[in-house]
């Protein structure tokens, strides 16, 4: 994308103590133009404030496609047009310079940018110079909280503060995080904001209880800590909660998707109202001032894809400010003025006041008694999966065009390019896309952009496998080998597997290629013999690939890749060699490796027990599927349904899929397979490697049977012996952990109204349980829903289609479809268990979760190894310690690159690895000279020794557990558990020997 490809002024480098220091942005405004905070309006001190904020809330999908959306199309789903709204506020803004407005996503914007003329760019240039048009937020999109991986946050957030950063300098530079509409908040999106440098994050949706309660409380503006191990202030964010979502007071909608009658203010007519619409807005204005703490008051004007025509808005709240600030010379203590979410924060901030202090989250979220928006955590699970493939393909697209340099753009096989999928995966960020809560076609747009941006990645990953290894051969690329297709695979008998590793750290993976031949041999780069065997394709894969695939058998062996790097694999098919290993219809008393143990009942062929022979634990330990029956809404408590958004069960008990499971045993040197069939429409692989210290769960779920007229959402239960007392354990979008409690919440009294869906949290990828002895850890594929019922028990729910619209705007049921799939989709995925001691379980669950979510690439090439070819190649000197993650390595410009690296431990979470780590920035990668650094904020869009946050009072004022440190040199840089260190790396190519 044109954005990706602005240059920094690097001809503006210069020394600094043997350290390039960058700059960021060229300022070139005048001195006299002033924006952000100096741009606000003068407010009255001894007045009720009245912050108008002019808005629009645009989805980048929902109803509508992207497209769609910015083009004003198929208005016949849905009025809007994203284009004619920009059009219209920048024109209307011109006629009054104290008029405001804030926009949100640059997804949009972006578009809208690249389609003016120079003359009006540089109009809206004096706009935003002047603080008339600002922008908040300024990510590509607003992302979603509850099913998002923070990675791909900050990716997505980077992307779009890059365009303004580089389009507008520092007068486009968000001062706060925007978040009006998704649906609960997650803590470290809090932290994420902070250390990405906004003074305040607002919202609109929170749990109608909880609001209840804040609203007595006046504590509907906090001081959110959002870390357990970082030193405040680093991830403390000022959180403001909108009063009314983030749509206008009732009776003040003067949009043409309003029925709000306008302001008519011409005496002689009849229907003058001016005196009814000031009496009306005062009453409102002094109520909601009830409930906040300070003079000032904010009040969202504006809502989903308005201001299409902006006239309508302007012209009516030009006259609600004239007529109501008129009052004053009556002794009206009401002042009222055009605003910006920035310019109300600074004024709280002003008023030096002590707030109160949160720690958790803002998970679930529930509108009403029975309206518990914990549907959405699983909805659309193929989806769910497609977009953490993207980002891992993405890291690995983004990670080989440094490594290998310029020629992976343009070589051998073409025109290449890592925008494209960058943008996909943005939009794929949205709070209506990975979150599964939007219609189908737009679901099916939203996967068709990542496939687009694959294809646009695959001849990146071409080209610089060619420039490092020498080898300018076509590689092939297998999307669907979850499934056992791979066509390369099914119909060559000698091939190579080059196995691409993402991560900074030597890898052990195991890889199942579809095959037809029975005996394989298969040799590593040195030629050295790897152990492998062929197994039998299961009829549960053959009737889930459909047509898509022929090969009979599987073959399975393990790879080592090297960190950060590709080793090559040649495998040969045996002629006349032994038959496949065979399966055995009896139920397995158990099967182990050298580290696990996994017995089974005898009588029902399910899981009894798992044993970590290393630790000598061992716990009770069921698994079964059940489902739920979705409410349709005909009940006497609610007409809520199930939706899309809502989970709603119309019982607490799950309905058992079946209590006896018929079983399939397949018993090799490489792996161990208990196949399991629950039903026609349920299966699962229990799996385990030789070298793995986790069992596999594969689980095949669909199409899901309607013909009984009951929506159904599809769980599987872990039951075990582990003590929990009603708590249990999830991360918060890949990072930190947090404690969840059985019908609790830690800032207010909960009456619990819907003991399942009020009991669900976010799942992004992994859970547990514990207590002293003995730590269950379950590390998923996608972001998923779960909970803790039952004491000892944990539930993830699996697959959801349902018949009922939950009523939350999305107009459709969620029952999803495909042309391979008319009967109803069938989703595949697989859940990682562990058993560990708690001291002990984050320094394996961490490492092994991250290694779910960056998976190795493999590619496939016809021939055999070669002696001419390098076919091993890592990209870093050695591997970073197991504390630290390379989390971004991404081209920057022609020069520069970016460069992430993070501390994955929490303080306090492992003995060996919540210590602080240090990493010499010039010895850290083999193709690359660093020739100069500069440390950024998170985001990428401000130095991060010139970063200033505003710095806020908790009530209960704590001394922070850490102190502050300094790095000993300037390339060696030390990371503290959970910091995320971001550097601009000025580096030089150089040629490998």
């Amino acid at each position: 994308m044109a954005a990706g490809k602005q240059q920094l002024p690097v001809a503006l480098l210069f020394i600094l103590g043997g350290v390039w220091s960058f700059p960021l942005v060229q300022d070139t405004k005048p001195a006299a133009k002033l924006c952000g905070y100096e741009s606000c309006h003068i407010t009255k001190p001894n007045m009720l404030n009245v912050h108008l904020v002019p808005h629009t809330h645009d989805d980048v999908g929902w109803l509508k496609t992207v497209d769609q959306y910015y083009y004003g199309d198929r208005n016949d789903i849905q009025h809007a047009g994203v284009q004619y709204i920009l059009d219209s506020v920048v024109d209307q803004l011109l006629k009054n310079p104290d008029r405001r407005f804030i926009y949100v996503e640059t997804a949009f914007f972006y578009r809208w940018w690249k389609q003016q003329s120079s003359s009006m760019q540089q109009t809206v240039k004096r706009l935003v110079n002047e603080g008339r048009l600002e922008f908040v937020n300024g990510g590509w999109c607003m992302s979603d909280e509850a099913t998002t991986h923070y990675s791909a946050v900050i990716d997505q957030m980077t992307l779009g503060l890059r365009f303004l950063n580089d389009t507008f300098g520092a007068c486009g530079r968000p001062r706060v995080a925007w978040h009006i509409d998704p649906f609960g908040h997650a803590r470290e999106h809090a932290s994420m904001f902070a250390q990405m440098g906004y003074d305040g994050f607002f919202f609109g949706r929170l749990d109608y209880q909880d609001r209840d309660h804040r609203m007595i409380e006046k504590e509907q503006e906090l001081l959110w800590r959002a870390s357990d191990s970082l030193t405040p202030p680093m991830a403390d964010l000022f959180t403001g909660i909108l009063p009314n979502g983030y749509n206008p007071p009732e009776g003040f909608c003067w949009d043409q998707l309003c029925h709000d009658p306008p302001i008519r203010d011409d005496p002689d007519l009849e229907d003058y109202n001016v005196d009814d619409v000031v009496n009306r807005f005062l009453v409102i204005a002094n109520s909601q001032a009830m409930v906040y703490k300070t003079n000032h008051i904010i009040m969202t004007m504006g809502s989903d894809f308005q201001y299409e025509n902006a006239n309508l808005w302007y012209k009516n709240l030009d006259k609600l400010i004239h007529y109501v600030n008129a009052q004053q010379a009556n002794g009206s203590k009401v002042n009222v003025l055009y605003s910006t979410p920035s310019c109300y924060l600074q004024e709280l901030h002003r008023a030096n006041l002590t707030w109160s202090l949160k720690r958790d989250d803002f998970f679930p979220y529930a509108d009403d008694a029975h309206d518990f928006w914990t549907g959405y955590f699983t909805s659309r699970p193929a989806l769910k999966r497609y977009e953490r493939i993207s980002n891992s393909n993405l890291q690995t697209c983004n990670q080989l065009e440094v490594l290998a340099g310029p020629v992976s753009r343009q070589g051998p096989f073409g025109v290449g390019d890592s925008d494209t999928m960058k943008e996909a995966m943005a939009v794929a960020q949205h709070h209506d896309a990975v979150s599964g809560t939007e219609k189908q076609h737009v679901a099916n747009d939203y996967a068709r952009r990542l496939a687009n941006g694959w294809q646009h990645c695959q001849l990146l990953i071409s080209n610089s496998f060619a420039a490092l290894s020498g080898s300018f051969l076509k590689r092939n690329y297998c999307d669907n080998l979850n499934i056992s297709v791979c066509l390369p695979t099914e119909i060559l008998n000698k091939f190579l597997v080059i196995v691409y590793n993402p991560l900074a750290r030597p890898v052990t993976w195991p890889v199942r290629l579809p095959v037809n031949g029975t005996a394989y041999a298969v040799s590593d780069v040195k030629g050295k013999p790897v152990d492998c065997q062929v197994v039998p394709v299961s009829k549960a894969t053959q009737e889930v690939r459909r047509n898509r695939g022929f090969a009979i058998n599987e073959l399975v062996f393990q790879v080592q890749a090297p960190p950060l790097g590709y080793t090559t694999y040649s495998v040969s098919l045996i002629q006349d060699g032994p038959p496949p290993a065979s399966t055995q219809r009896r139920t397995p008393t158990g099967i182990q490796n050298k580290f696990l143990r996994v017995t089974f009942d005898p009588d029902t062929g399910l899981l009894s027990s798992l044993s970590n022979l290393e630790t000598k634990q061992s716990i009770k330990l069921t698994q079964n599927f059940y489902w739920y029956n979705a409410s349709d809404g005909n009940n006497t408590e609610s007409n809520q349904p199930s939706g899309a958004y809502i989970f709603r069960p119309n019982s607490s008990t799950p309905f058992i899929i079946s209590k006896t499971a018929k079983t399939e045993t397949i018993q090799t040197s490489v792996v161990q397979e208990v196949r399991q069939w629950f039903a026609p429409w349920v299966s699962q692989v229990v799996r385990l490697y030789a070298d793995s210290k986790a069992l596999e769960l594969e689980w095949t779920v669909g199409p899901l049977p309607i013909d009984d007229n009951l929506g159904k959402e599809v769980i599987t239960r872990l039951d075990t012996s582990i003590k929990t007392d009603r708590f249990f354990y999830t991360d918060s979008n890949g990072r930190e952990v947090l404690q969840r409690k059985k019908d609790f919440r830690p800032t207010w009294n909960l009456k619990q109204s819907e003991p399942i869906a009020g009991n669900y949290y976010p799942i992004n990828s992994r859970a547990f349980i514990k207590d002293d002895v003995d730590q269950l850890t379950v590390v998923t594929d996608r972001s998923q829903g779960g909970g803790s019922i039952q004491n000892g028990s944990l539930e993830i729910m699996l697959h959801r289609r349902l018949l009922y619209d939950d009523v939350r705007g999305v107009g459709e049921p969620l029952n999803e479809t495909s042309d391979i799939f008319p009967e109803g989709l069938i989703v595949r995925g697989r859940l990682l268990l562990s058993l560990e001691h708690p001291a002990a379980a984050a320094d394996l669950h961490r490492p092994m979760a991250e290694q779910e979510v960056l998976q190795p690439l493999l590619a496939f090439v016809d021939g055999d190894l070669s002696p001419n070819i390098r076919h091993e190649f890592s990209g870093l000197q050695a591997a970073l310690p197991p504390a630290v993650h390379l989390l971004t390595l991404t081209q920057w410009d022609k020069d520069s690159v970016l460069l992430r690296l993070e501390h994955q431990f929490q303080s306090r979470e492992s003995k060996l690895n919540s210590q602080p780590v240090t990493v010499n920035l010039q010895k850290l990668f083999s193709t690359l000279v660093v020739l100069g650094v500069s440390e950024l904020n998170l985001s990428a869009n401000q130095w991060k020794d010139k970063m200033t946050r505003f710095d806020w009072t908790p009530q209960k004022e704590e001394k922070p557990l850490l102190k502050t440190f300094q790095d000993p040199s300037e390339w060696e840089v030390t990371l503290r558990p959970m910091e995320i260190r971001t550097f601009l790396l000025k580096v030089q190519n150089v040629q490998l020997k």
